[in-house]
């Protein structure tokens, strides 16, 4: 854990300017409240909602972004007038909060617009009880939420938009569905249910923080498309959590919500979520963690005993999220990762047809974006292979054959990009031997997605041309992919239709 933070690669420091954008935005924002003459409940509320629209928003166009931010208060003062309106109606309260987490999820199926949305307007409802608001106080807490986006929206497209330097990210699109065999759809029934049940588990627990058991079951369902994800991301929320606990017995509530080292403390625990969130969900908990305790220090309530509240909301959390991805229309682990596996080698597949066709001689062909499009790809495998890699995974041989199939993929994403590199040296010429290899690498994706069970080539040595090392290098990595993606039978090894339901498919 710690060598994926401290080690972890950051190419044109896009993490660390990501993280010190966040500070001085969510910093902005909170100033501006202060100076609008807020409390300190405004203040708390608008620096939640910079943070809120810093992190969420990632839509692939700098454009993009810029709608998606301004639609974030249509949607969250809605939500908001409605949990203050029904904080004296707790039947009401709860079954609105539990809508919102089923919209907010399904709501994904929109891409990242969608999900933007959709986190913002569940965290609207959720702060509203963190901060017990009331529709007295909804005047100013509009108004700290406008102030803070607005606020956020400069800082971000105005005094540090780094984004229109680097090109669009590409985001690729879920796979095809309708009805209940959509991801999304399946997830929205089962966020709602594991949150009913955090909720009344929670309110079993404690009458006041029962939404933190929510608030951990809607998170773990948060950039997750399978059981197993969810799972292993419900065990490194706990984690991370129990050592923010731990950290902030140690700094948190010895400052007695002291102003400025509580504001500093919270300015570091700002960076380090948006530092921490892309390589591990562990470390980032830790930092909300100890920024929820920070927050509650300012307030005035944070003692030992609300912390270990919080673990005890945190677990009922996971468990409600554990219950629903296993018994509630259960996504397998198996299904998504193969449906992800497939994209990417069609996506090489599509590779190596833009670069023989470069090569050839056509000015129109370029298989640039299809690499960024197949490194999104890969990305997405490795997410979803992760459970099935994870040293909780009881089973040593889907371990293992993981593996192999991520190094395997990686070997192939290598010699695509070298591929590519040579084929945009405009001296680089086509031959009879390069026609040849190129078909054979397609026939070999055609084969390994199409489940065939016929032998791949595997050339026996490497040629000299640049082009032919990588095309037959690429060619013995689908040779051997062939292997652990084929189940003995000769098919592929899972079938997205048959996992669906199979109840052993972790």
């Amino acid at each position: 854990m710690l060598k994926r933070v401290f080690v972890a690669p950051d190419p044109g420091r896009g993490r660390l300017r990501f993280a010190a954008r966040a500070v001085l935005g969510v910093g902005v924002a909170v100033l501006v409240c202060l100076g609008a003459g807020h409390s300190l409940v405004g203040a708390v509320t608008g620096g939640l909602a910079a943070l809120l629209a810093l992190f969420t928003v990632a839509d692939p166009t700098v454009r993009g972004q810029a709608v998606t931010t301004a639609l974030l208060p249509a949607v969250g003062l809605p939500v908001l007038a409605v949990a203050a309106g029904l904080h004296e109606v707790p039947v009401a309260r709860d079954l609105a909060f539990l809508a919102v987490v089923g919209a907010g999820v399904y709501a994904r199926r929109w891409g990242p617009r969608g999900h933007s949305l959709g986190v913002f307007a569940f965290m609207t409802f959720f702060v509203a009880q963190f901060l017990h608001a009331t529709p007295a106080q909804l005047p100013e807490l509009y108004a700290a939420v406008l102030l803070s986006v607005l606020s956020a929206a400069a800082v971000r497209f105005g005094v540090w938009c780094y984004e229109r330097r680097l090109p669009p990210a590409v985001v690729p699109a879920p796979p095809a569905a309708t009805g209940l065999a959509r991801v999304t759809t399946r997830q929205a029934v089962q966020a709602t249910a594991g949150a009913a049940f955090a909720l009344v588990a929670g309110q079993l627990l404690s009458g006041q923080r029962w939404y933190w058991a929510v608030g951990a079951t809607w998170w773990i369902f948060v950039n997750t498309a399978s059981r197993g994800e969810t799972l292993v991301r419900g065990f490194r929320r706990v984690l991370g959590t129990v050592i923010g606990i731990g950290l902030g017995l140690l700094v948190a509530v010895p400052l007695h919500g002291a102003p400025v080292p509580t504001a500093v403390l919270v300015a570091v625990c700002v960076f380090g979520i948006f530092y921490t969130a892309a390589v591990s969900y562990t470390w980032m908990m830790l930092w909300v963690t100890l920024l929820a305790e920070s927050l509650y220090g300012l307030l005035g309530v944070l003692t030992p005993g609300l912390l270990a509240l919080r673990l005890a909301e945190t677990g009922a959390g996971a468990l409600g999220a554990a219950l629903a991805v296993l018994f509630v229309l259960p996504v397998t682990t198996h299904a998504t990762t193969d449906a992800w596996i497939q994209r990417a080698l069609r996506c090489v597949h599509a590779c190596t047809a833009e670069a023989a066709a470069r090569l050839a001689g056509s000015a129109t062909a370029d298989p640039a974006p299809r690499v960024a499009e197949l490194e999104q790809l890969l990305g997405r495998v490795r997410l979803s292979v992760a459970p099935l890699v994870h040293p909780l995974n009881p089973v040593p041989a889907r371990k293992a054959r993981a593996r192999r199939v991520l190094a395997l993929l990686d070997d192939c994403a290598r010699e695509v990009r070298g591929l590519v590199a040579v084929a945009a040296d405009p001296e680089a010429s086509h031959d009879a031997r390069l026609a040849a290899a190129c078909w054979r690498v397609e026939h070999a994706v055609e084969a390994l997605t199409a489940g065939r069970g016929e032998p791949l080539h595997r050339p026996a040595e490497s040629p000299v041309e640049p082009v032919l090392a990588h095309l037959h290098g690429l060619e013995r990595a689908l040779a051997a992919l062939a292997e652990p993606l084929r189940a003995p039978s000769g098919g592929r090894l899972v079938e997205a239709e048959a996992l669906a339901g199979r109840p052993d498919a972790f």
